[in-house]
């Protein structure tokens, strides 16, 4: 009698046991859910098309969203757009073309919901940064033009990282980091690890002459750590803690990564 009671004793310890470990776990994964479901990524892009003397269009290179939003999106985070005018974002032509779209691409430019948003970006006026985890600077040339002169986006983007969300920015948007600074007003990339499109990438895009200037040169003017790769046009992604830069379009995906990465270690 007394060794079957306590083997039922050992029974329903264990059957408690399980029913625990299975309570803290469900637990665990409700709050994850609940976390990504209120966690956004405010998603910068540019208001400018027109180059000093070619006859076609720049605006945003599509991918460098495209790439960015799906990783985010799988990931359960919430995007908002927000560009320096607000309202509508112009593409730059040259990415529209077949050799620069997939199939995501494609589906997005297919997608009225996903164009009307570009179409009704919100100001920067209309944004509290409090409600940001992390910020996204696309790319596309039309950036030079209105990302790095722009202090709403300056003070957003700041505000965010003092809050101890990520900044991070892709090919020529790396330009929004430019003004930032720290608490003691010292450019918020000296020091730091950086990448953005390099100067043999604007040369063999042929588009050197006609941008107001070298991001590569003004990132190290500011006292970044300049990286590239050693090919041009091939993906290369820096994280230097909480800023994470791209060089180019075909590097979309991989930073969208490397961000998603770095939050979940924010998050826990």
């Amino acid at each position: 009698m007394l060794s079957a009671w306590r083997f039922k004793s050992w029974l329903v310890t264990i059957f408690m046991l399980v029913l625990t470990v299975s309570y803290a776990q469900a637990t665990e994964s409700v709050q994850s859910q609940r976390l990504k479901s209120s966690a956004r990524i405010l998603v910068v892009l540019t208001n400018h098309s027109a180059y000093p003397s070619r006859s076609d269009h720049t605006g945003l290179w599509l991918t460098e969203l495209t790439h960015f939003y799906d990783v985010a999106q799988a990931a359960g985070y919430q995007m908002d757009f927000v560009s320096p005018q607000g309202g509508k974002v112009p593409l730059d032509e040259r990415s529209l073309k077949s050799f620069y779209l997939d199939q995501s691409a494609r589906a997005h430019l297919a997608d009225p919901k996903f164009m009307q948003r570009l179409n009704t970006t919100r100001p920067p006026t209309a944004i509290d940064a409090s409600n940001y985890q992390a910020i996204y600077y696309t790319g596309g040339h039309g950036t030079m033009w209105d990302f790095p002169d722009n202090k709403a986006l300056k003070n957003i983007s700041e505000k965010i990282y003092r809050q101890g969300g990520v900044v991070s920015a892709v090919c020529h948007g790396v330009g929004g980091l430019l003004p930032l600074q720290d608490e003691n007003g010292k450019p918020l990339i000296a020091g730091k690890t950086i990448t953005g499109f390099a100067n043999i990438e604007e040369t063999l895009s042929g588009i050197k002459s006609q941008v107001p200037f070298s991001l590569q040169d003004g990132l190290i003017e500011r006292g970044a750590k300049y990286q590239r790769a050693f090919l041009p046009f091939t993906s290369y992604v820096v994280s230097d803690d909480r800023i994470i830069t791209g060089q180019n379009p075909q590097s979309s995906k991989e930073i969208a990564e490397a961000v998603i990465q770095r939050l979940s270690t924010l998050n826990k």
